[in-house]
């Protein structure tokens, strides 16, 4: 699954900047101190934007493009942030063949973003899960540490609306 950049503008503050600043400074001259320096910018800002991205590589010295495969590479990096709520609907072969796949395009649908977007006000994120170990419950899907079960299309609105205050 292709990780996609955001379309939120970038927000980052200059606390956050100055955060950044001291990680890379702390690892400049080791390039095998890549993945940890892009590790601790995610847990400053929450995802990895193109912004931060670019200076991770100018401050470590290694080209955007090693930063960019890396960042798409591993799965717990993420190019957009998430929302105040995050939706994860499982779509493993348990939920997926009870329907899970249908309840992913009408949360995209209701939500009006794609997989692993955020909405503009930042209030609901959505990306896809392969297993969360609930599959007794199929279709299963979380909302920030809830967890939903035996769902169906009907179901979407209102979670949503539970969330959507």
């Amino acid at each position: 699954m292709l990780k996609k950049l955001s379309t939120i503008p970038f927000a980052g503050t200059a606390e956050q900047e100055a955060q950044l600043d001291a990680v890379i400074a702390k690892y400049k001259g080791d390039t095998s101190r890549l993945m940890a320096v892009m590790q601790e910018a995610q847990g400053i800002y929450g995802y990895l934007p193109i912004e931060v991205q670019n200076k991770i590589a100018e401050g470590m010295e290694v080209p955007l493009e090693k930063v960019y495969g890396v960042a798409t590479f591993y799965a717990q990096f993420s190019l957009s942030p998430k929302g105040e709520n995050h939706v994860a609907v499982c779509l493993g072969t348990a939920c997926y063949v009870k329907g899970s796949g249908l309840i992913y395009e009408k949360f995209q649908q209701l939500l009006g973003i794609g997989g692993d977007e955020c909405t503009a006000d930042r209030k609901f994120s959505l990306t896809a899960s392969r297993c969360i170990g609930a599959c007794g419950l199929a279709p299963v899907l979380t909302v920030n540490e809830d967890v939903y079960g035996r769902l169906t299309v009907d179901d979407v609105a209102g979670i949503i609306a539970k969330y959507n205050n």
